[in-house]
């Protein structure tokens, strides 16, 4: 269960104090000088003159020397089983051109001749002309075998001929409802399925392994702590999208104690298996809340994927996508559920306790996301689920408005609100001329009275919370030459933003009542950073580290470690801001 915040007595002594430094306490507007001290795993007291004194008799004492001290950032939305498994197989999460993904394909095959399948992730839609590379750029390198590569968004996967030969696929096969195929002429798959597409490979494509799901968290946690990363909600957990369940993953961590990080699960609810799959849900959220402290797990949120994206025109828009010669089409995107029926079940989720975590990404696609959470409300009354809408990369004026009144929260992706190749090349000219500026709206919202929380969406693009937070204050990409995405009020204040990746994630996690801020009886959930942020020119807030992540008073990550022992995890930590997995 959870522990009982100290009282008085337990100022008495401290195993840890923190001091010479700068505290950034989530209540003031800015760092004061200054420290904390630690016991039992949690902060007692923020007070300088408890501090010096405590100092005297502390077990350990760490010297700030200058340096901002941060409650832990949380993550809101992530997907650190599957990005962990992905570390482990065929990663171009670093590559940035055709020839670079190629090469890397080719060398992860020659080293992997045991493998029936080359499986893996990571590659740039922006790499490839048109977003969709093709099979026959596979067959030049992997002939022999069948390989499948899902997309750094998630949304789309290239296979090579020998994929498509193993699944049964060819030119008389039709498009599935939620997704599609590219096309050569005679109708033959060209390489790149979309969205539902990717599924008619499930038959025949290997799965990973429990035992490799969980070596894959193990390697996402190790990852992830590295960026002052306390806390998480994974935005899938269960069976998504072809993956091994991630429960039992999760459990076996906390039953070996190898979980350090609070683990906030959104359980995927199916688009095929409607209402039958409430009970199984409710089920699996009581079993876990009976064996796990609610601060360290819960599986209290459901995840409801909404659309797709925009770079393949799966976004739900309200108003139609253009062709490449700015006309317009009849496509306005997919909807996965018909909105009555998704009022309905979001309806029951929230009657049942349970939060609704949407990936919501074109305007349409919010409209539905909000008209539903505005139905739980009417038929249920207020309750303290705390919804949340995810990605909100187009929205309305007339639906920011809509967020504050019903209490739902806008879970933002900061590091994609910038200029960059794939936006200005496959999302931009396609949409309609003024929709650049509704592009993620994070100063509307929150001047609307939105709460906000902030997320990464790794591995889809980098989880360091520095580089997002230097996005959402400038809207423009570290030393980016392009110009700032949208007009200047969509941009956030430091605080704000960083208030959004701590406090803002503690709240839709339910641990706002010992994490997101640095108070009394509060979780010792730390990041220390080289140097305080709000010393910095906005446009040097990329320069800023994370030295050192603490979790319940433990240290989890020490940057001289990194430094002294090469990253074994591969990723890239390029502020690559490309689009969402789910």
């Amino acid at each position: 269960m959870t522990q009982d915040h100290p009282t008085h007595a337990d100022t008495a002594r401290a195993e840890v104090v923190f001091e010479h430094g700068w505290i950034y306490t989530g209540t003031e507007s800015a760092p004061t000088a200054g420290g904390i001290a630690v016991a039992n795993g949690r902060i007692i007291t923020t007070d300088p003159a408890e501090v010096a004194r405590l100092a005297e008799t502390a077990d350990a004492r760490v010297d700030l020397a200058g340096r901002l001290l941060i409650p832990g950032f949380q993550d809101a939305h992530i997907h650190p089983v599957m990005a962990g498994v992905e570390l482990l197989s065929c990663d171009l999460s670093a590559t940035d051109t055709a020839e670079q993904t190629l090469d890397a394909i080719a060398a992860y095959a020659a080293a992997h001749p045991e493998l029936e399948w080359i499986l893996g992730a990571g590659w740039s839609m922006d790499a490839f002309p048109g977003g969709t590379p093709t099979r026959q750029m596979l067959d030049a390198i992997v002939p022999d075998r069948p390989v499948l590569l899902e997309n750094r968004d998630h949304h789309g996967a290239w296979v090579n001929t020998r994929a498509l030969e193993l699944a049964g696929i060819d030119a008389d096969t039709p498009d599935p409802a939620d997704g599609r195929f590219e096309r050569e002429p005679d109708g033959f798959p060209a390489g790149t399925a979309h969205e539902g597409a990717m599924s008619l490979f499930g038959a025949v494509r290997p799965r990973p392994t429990l035992d490799q799901a969980y070596e894959g968290l193990l390697a996402a946690q190790q990852h992830l702590v590295g960026f002052g990363i306390t806390a998480w909600q994974d935005a899938a957990v269960g069976e998504f999208m072809g993956s091994p369940d991630t429960v039992p993953v999760y459990l076996r961590a906390v039953r070996e104690d190898a979980l350090r990080v609070r683990v906030r699960g959104a359980q995927w609810w199916n688009r095929e298996d409607g209402d039958a799959q409430l009970d199984p849900i409710l089920a699996r959220r009581d079993q876990v809340a009976a064996e796990c402290d609610p601060d360290r797990l819960s599986l209290a949120s459901v995840k409801v994927m909404v659309d797709g994206v925009a770079e393949n025109f799966t976004a739900a828009m309200h108003e139609c996508y253009r062709d490449h010669h700015g006309d317009a089409t009849e496509n306005r995107g997919i909807s996965f559920f018909d909105p009555r029926d998704m009022a309905r079940f979001v309806a029951a989720l929230d009657d049942a306790g349970m939060q609704v975590h949407f990936h919501a990404l074109g305007d349409r696609a919010v409209t539905d996301a909000l008209d539903a959470v505005e139905h739980a409300r009417t038929e249920n009354g207020p309750s303290d689920n705390r919804h949340h809408l995810a990605h909100l990369q187009v929205v309305r004026s007339e639906d920011v408005a809509r967020f504050a009144p019903l209490s739902a929260t806008a879970n933002i992706q900061a590091l994609w609100a910038c200029h960059e190749e794939q936006l200005d090349t496959l999302t931009l000219p396609f949409l309609a001329d003024d929709a650049e500026a509704h592009h993620y709206p994070f100063g509307e919202l929150i001047d609307s009275g939105a709460e906000l929380a902030a997320g990464s969406d790794w591995s889809v693009s980098s989880p360091d919370p520095i580089q997002a937070i230097h996005i959402a204050v400038n809207r423009v990409s570290p030393g980016g030459e392009r110009p700032p995405l949208g007009p200047p009020e969509q941009r956030l204040t430091l605080a704000q933003a960083l208030d959004a990746y701590t406090q803002g994630t503690a709240r839709i996690n339910h641990l706002d009542h010992a994490t997101g801020r640095l108070l009394p009886g509060y979780y010792a959930d730390l990041a220390i950073l080289d140097r305080n942020l709000f010393e910095l020119a906005p446009e040097d807030l990329h320069t800023a580290r994370v030295d050192e992540t603490w979790i319940g008073g433990e240290r989890v990550f020490a940057r001289a470690d990194r430094d002294s022992t090469a990253d074994s995890t591969g990723t890239s930590t390029s502020t690559s801001t490309k689009e969402p997995a789910a």
